[in-house]
């Protein structure tokens, strides 16, 4: 009988074990895209370096994984393989190595003196590193980037973008010109004869060629090892900023960037760069950032466009993005069951019935979206330089909404009643359509700050949220305004939020609460453990703010909040929505984000009793084991401040079922576990003067 008792315990433990993964924040699937800063190609792995870490790909790009493990700083600015080893270089934190193709990675950075890793080349079994800042230059490792060494003799500019191998020859492209070393970096010879300007981005060699990329003056070509240089630009439309180079046989490829006249996108030379030809057909991002070959395959990486593929040398392109979630998200609507988000340099991408995203930019002449809004049928973008759009359609078209509007920067939108409000940036204000956009008035008299971030309505006074400011309001709709800020210890406003009479604002320095429409303000912010509040997302009385360090919820108008973020990978937010049972999160680099509202949201508690307890009491849960509703009763005996909150078995926070004032009382909880594992938990009440922990088991 003991053995029997023995072996139905060894298994209800072994179930608890192997079931505590809770719900929580989890990625949507995109949306897919974002900007590349570098890629690199082995074999059957293609690595593409972003804001937000490496990403690897084993199909050409079909699909990628993000690969961070270890990693401590993702902002990838450079990427090389040397043999079985990876090197990634950062904008802050030097260089990491994986020798298991991504799926871990340790620094290697000693001796690096500058931590901002621009530019690989490998020659050999060395290594050498390009680097800014101060500190900075060019470094060598001869072991695999176990020890760098500078080797700066005769580098007179340490401002490195670009490194390239020419035989025996290493070859540096630096804010002060080309720069030459015959002796494994030994010592430098800068190379400059015929270059117009020395500000070099990029450097690759063909043959006995040396190309060097400018920013805005072009390619330029040496055929004598950087001898002299001469202009090598026939073909290419205005003055090209030149991001990349790559060499496959005798093509040479370039990736420049939109400036002025110069449009942007990849060109090819067949014949060392005495002319070159578009070959952008399908690159619907024209700033290219990096280029790299695999084989037959050339792959573009873009300034928020994600990665490109051709297989045929550039003819033709199309965006392999699967799974590369480093997207910005600025902006989130709903519109019934669609959710959209708007990006920056991707466009706008629909979510239709909680399914995958797909990018809805038809008709617009830009694609870095700041602000999203719904009217009945209407949707309304407000677009980075190119002014409002408005779709019928629910973003399958799009046309432009400007008449009027002289400042495009739109920043954000507003719709009260039958008007549409636009707040700009770069000295606009506000704006006023009263006929959906058709066309725009200026509504600035009393505004004394033209740059606008955010709008809130309230009855039938309208707020608006500048940069450097405050609060203004207007009571006849835009027609004059009165800056209304007292109380307000920061005046840089990002978000607004409205609640029955109250009204939120998220600033700089926390989250500020006016109950009297504006004219006197407090803050609110306890709980708080990041006071950069840029966005609001309501469900009911539950507040949620996005901050730069997670999502915080707060039931009680401000007075607490908690923090909500457990599980997002990456917590800068900059936008929030609920759509459906869930509450979505806009991130900056890392797309959008979703947590069930039931998971943050307790629905029932309330007085058991009448009398005043003698004493704090945590009681036992009901059922126990419960499957997934259970009810807690705990007994508070004067007012005062009570957490009540629920703990995974690795002593992980995994819900906040209160936190804030409570008078004296005895008390019932209900506690849902839909959305957890099956395992043991840890419910704890904690009060200035009493604590207790009890046990609860979820057995579904």
């Amino acid at each position: 009988m003991q053995s029997l008792r023995f072996i139905f315990l060894a298994c209800a433990l072994f179930i608890i074990h192997i079931n505590t993964t809770e719900a929580q924040w989890t990625q949507t699937n995109g949306p897919n895209g974002g900007t590349v800063q570098c890629l690199a190609a082995s074999g059957t792995n293609l690595y593409a370096g972003t804001y937000v870490g490496v990403f690897l790909s084993t199909n050409n790009g079909t699909n990628w994984t993000a690969v961070n493990s270890g990693l401590t700083n993702t902002n990838i600015r450079s990427i090389t393989v040397s043999g079985t080893n990876v090197f990634v270089g950062t904008f802050g934190s030097g260089v990491f190595l994986s020798t298991n193709n991504g799926t871990s990675w340790t620094s290697a950075t000693s001796g690096i003196t500058s931590p901002f890793v621009n530019a690989f080349a490998v020659s050999g079994t060395n290594i050498f590193a390009g680097t800014i800042g101060n500190g900075g230059g060019i470094f060598l490792s001869t072991n695999n980037g176990t020890s760098w060494t500078l080797v700066n003799n005769g580098l007179t500019n340490i401002s490195v973008y670009g490194l390239a191998v020419s035989g025996t020859e290493i070859l540096a492209a630096t804010l002060g010109g080309v720069f030459l070393s015959t002796n494994n970096g030994s010592s430098w010879t800068a190379m400059n004869s015929g270059l117009i300007t020395n500000s070099i981005y990029a450097i690759a060699v063909l043959g006995t060629n040396i190309f060097a990329g400018t920013h805005g003056d072009g390619v330029y070509l040496s055929t004598n090892n950087g001898t002299s240089w001469a202009a090598s630009n026939s073909g290419l439309t205005g003055y090209p900023y030149i991001y990349g180079f790559a060499v496959s046989g005798a093509n040479l490829f370039i990736g420049t960037r939109t400036s002025g006249a110069a449009p942007g996108g990849v060109f090819l030379s067949t014949n060392n760069g005495t002319v070159w030809n578009a070959v952008s057909s399908g690159l619907t991002n024209p700033n290219v950032q990096t280029l790299t070959v695999s084989g037959s395959n050339l792959f573009a990486g873009t300034e928020s466009g994600g990665v490109f593929l051709s297989g045929n040398n550039g003819t033709n392109w199309s965006v392999v993005n699967s799974g590369l979630t480093s997207t910005y998200v600025y902006a989130l609507a709903t519109s019934g069951t669609n959710l959209f988000a708007g990006s920056g340099g991707g466009g706008i991408f629909l979510s239709a019935n909680n399914a995958n995203w797909t990018p809805v930019n038809s008709g617009l002449s830009y694609n870095t979206v700041y602000a999203l809004a719904t009217s009945g049928a209407n949707l309304f973008a407000g677009i980075d330089g190119n002014g409002v759009f408005r779709s019928t359609n629910n973003g399958t078209t799009w046309d432009s909404a400007n008449t009027g509007l002289t400042s495009k920067y739109v920043r954000a939108l507003e719709v009260s009643g039958t008007n549409l409000f636009v707040g700009t940036f770069g000295g606009g204000g506000v704006y006023l359509s009263t006929n959906n956009g058709a066309s725009w008035t200026v509504a600035n008299t009393g505004l004394t700050d033209n740059i606008v971030y955010a709008f809130a309505v309230l009855g039938t006074n309208l707020f608006a949220g500048t940069a450097n400011s405050g609060v203004f309001l207007s009571t006849n709709n835009g027609t004059s305004w009165t800056a209304v800020n007292s109380g307000l210890t920061n005046t840089s406003i990002q978000a607004f939020a409205v609640s029955g009479t109250n009204l939120f604002t998220g600033t700089y320095n926390g989250v500020f609460l006016s109950t009297d429409n504006g004219t006197s303000w407090n803050a609110v912010s306890s709980g708080l453990t990041n006071t950069d509040v840029f966005a609001f997302a309501l469900s009911g009385t539950n507040l949620f703010a996005g901050t730069r360090l997670g999502v915080f919820l707060s039931t009680n108008n401000g007075t607490n909040w908690t923090d909500e973020g457990s599980g997002l990978t990456n917590n800068y937010i900059n936008s929030l929505a609920i759509s459906g049972t869930n509450l979505v999160a806009g991130t900056w680099g890392s797309g959008v984000w979703k947590r069930p509202l039931s998971e943050m949201i307790v629905t029932s508690i309330h007085p058991v009793s009448g009398e005043i307890p003698g004493a704090f009491r945590l009681g036992q849960n009901y059922p126990n084991p419960f499957n997934p509703m259970t009810k807690i009763k705990f007994d508070v005996p004067k007012s005062t401040f009570v957490k009540l909150e629920v703990y995974n078995n690795i002593g992980q926070l995994v819900k906040s079922l209160y936190n804030g004032q409570m008078n004296a009382g005895f008390y019932e909880i209900t506690f849902d576990g839909s959305n957890l594992s099956s395992g043991m938990y840890y419910y704890k009440l904690t009060s200035p003067d009493f604590t207790k922990t009890n046990k609860m088991i979820l057995l579904k």
